[in-house]
């Protein structure tokens, strides 16, 4: 175990999205926290993935190994992402090829030996971050679909007290038993498929009998952050995504709890 600060801000899912990061960040430091992390997939979905790397060393940000991540870094096939639609699928490799092709081999080599997971104990808890859960990079673990016996039984598994984790691209937590609690801290990337264009970050605080939770909207330039989608070459779908805050593509994924919050 490593020796931790106890205010920290998380996020996951940056899916190349530098201008909700950049933002994110100056947040950050207003707040003043003791340390970011970052929970994997830097890449993806949005334009110009090289313009995320700087952003992270500029501000220290520690970043977990996501499924993109380990996909992009070793130069595989595909994304990894876990996606059993065809549609989901098809969307899924566009994304994969544009950004395997504009990652610069500097850091594809970063990627490469970010951390699958990393632990820390902080106020006499151990905490684990991961980016889908722990036991798969990833597996999506929804709140809809996600009993508290099986949240519980995830944490013991890992020896943990308090599970971090992203991938889905939705925000949530759970209390559980004994103390534990999961936390999806959601993504930076594109908006909760629920009409809304910000996105989201999550502040986690140690101290007392209960983890403090505070999931913290973004705003940031989504009409630019389109405009160069569209520049780019990057599909119409994911533009209308970032302009409307609705899901186009990876819906089929969703379970159906979460998917009657979008438009389709």
């Amino acid at each position: 175990m490593t020796a931790a600060p106890t205010r920290l801000a998380c996020f996951g899912g940056i899916y190349s999205n530098y201008l909700a990061l950049e933002a994110a960040l100056a947040d950050v430091r207003r707040r003043g926290v003791d340390a970011v992390y970052c929970l994997g997939d830097l890449g993806a979905f949005g334009p110009h993935p090289d313009r995320v790397f700087p952003l992270l060393a500029d501000h220290d940000v520690v970043c977990v190994q996501g499924n993109y991540d380990d996909s992009v870094g070793n130069e595989l096939d595909d994304c990894q992402c876990g996606y059993v639609d065809p549609q989901d699928n098809h969307f899924a490799q566009i994304s994969y090829d544009y950004t395997l092709a504009h990652t610069s081999a500097e850091h594809r080599a970063y990627l490469r030996q970010l951390p699958a997971e990393i632990r820390l104990e902080i106020d006499s808890r151990r905490v684990l971050l991961c980016h889908g859960s722990p036991r798969r990079t990833n597996e999506f673990v929804w709140e809809s679909t996600a009993s508290d016996h099986f949240l519980e039984r995830l944490c013991r598994e890992a020896d943990a007290d308090v599970v971090l984790a992203t991938h889905t691209g939705i925000k949530w937590q759970r209390q559980l038993a004994e103390g534990r609690q999961f936390v999806n801290v959601g993504v930076l990337g594109r908006p909760e498929n629920d009409g809304r264009r910000n996105v989201w970050y999550t502040l986690v605080e140690f101290g007392g009998d209960q983890v403090q939770v505070e999931f913290v909207p973004v705003e940031y330039d989504f009409a630019r952050l389109a405009r160069e989608m569209a520049d780019e070459g990057l599909p119409a779908e994911f533009q209308e995504t970032i302009r409307t805050g609705w899901w186009t593509t990876c819906l089929e994924i969703l379970p159906v709890k979460e998917r009657r919050r979008g438009a389709f």
